[in-house]
């Protein structure tokens, strides 16, 4: 669509009602980066934590300063989930053997872990699908809307822009308000 001799996009605003914009305007351009898409719910992703066994992590880090290593750490430790690293450029990680690729995985795993650029998550949902896996949980500040929808078209679950360490902590009674785990199971602030 043309506005005044100029290619329009329609934009649909949060209220639900539509408008043309020139493409090229800045409104335009930030309302089309605006997120549309919508994963599990708080209760889903419960879901999808209780069920799984084991979880792959992939663009997982032998650098103990990356956040996939801490990550690592975390499952490892306060989880009973079997624990995979996917890295083609590692051996080992935090003591367990690291694979090239989903595909050498000793078993597809239930949950497909990302530490990835944005763009490389369409090619890892690739990779999940051809290996059988079930849902791709791509970590807090990740985010692409198209693969997320690609993947959910394909019948994967897809988690995106969340830390699954963050998000275990929180339903297993152990999550600081900074993401950290606080050691105590309690419902009550502690006196200080």
């Amino acid at each position: 669509m043309t506005i005044s001799g100029t290619a329009s996009d329609t934009v649909t605003l949060a209220n639900g009602l539509t408008c043309e914009l020139p493409a090229s305007s800045p409104l335009a351009k930030l309302l089309k980066s605006q997120r549309t898409w919508v994963g599990p719910s708080a209760k889903e992703r419960l879901g999808i934590l209780r069920r799984a066994k084991s979880v792959a992590i992939i663009g997982a880090s032998p650098n103990p300063t990356r956040s996939s290593y801490f990550v690592g750490t975390y499952l490892l430790q306060s989880s009973d989930y079997r624990v995979y690293f996917v890295n083609p450029n590692a051996d080992e990680i935090l003591g367990e053997k690291a694979y090239p690729d989903l595909a050498s995985l000793p078993e597809v795993p239930d949950i497909v872990d990302v530490f990835r650029k944005a763009s490389d998550i369409p090619s890892v949902i690739d990779e999940a699908l051809a290996v059988g896996a079930k849902t791709v949980w791509v970590q807090l500040g990740i985010w692409n809307e198209e693969a997320a929808r690609y993947g959910e078209e394909k019948g994967l679950t897809v988690v995106m822009d969340r830390c699954i360490k963050i998000e275990h902590a929180r339903f297993h009674g152990g999550l600081h308000l900074l993401g950290f785990d606080t050691g105590q199971i309690t419902s009550r602030k502690t006196l200080r």
